[in-house]
């Protein structure tokens, strides 16, 4: 995948407290614990006996929406791949 993606993905990663990302119907709300050159890896739920790790490919996450918790709105934020 290209850098340019790769740094976007990054910034989304360090945006706000949690990450959500829903794709197909799917919510996947935690925290990007990874980024490797095809997929990054998001941690959900709130425990090791909850919680998930779900590996979302690069490709999937152009028909995905993606937004961060933003602590001083108190709301999720929408976050865009492609800067404005």
């Amino acid at each position: 995948m290209s850098e340019a993606l790769i740094d976007r993905l990054v910034i989304f990663a360090e945006s706000g407290n949690q990450q959500k990302i829903v794709l197909k119907g799917q919510t996947h709300q935690g925290w990007i614990m990874e980024i490797t050159d095809e997929a990054l890896l998001i941690s959900t739920g709130y425990s090791e006996k909850v919680g998930k790790d779900n590996w979302i490919v690069f490709n999937d996450l152009e028909h995905a929406e993606l937004s961060y918790w933003d602590n001083h709105q108190d709301q999720w934020v929408l976050f865009h791949l492609k800067e404005n």
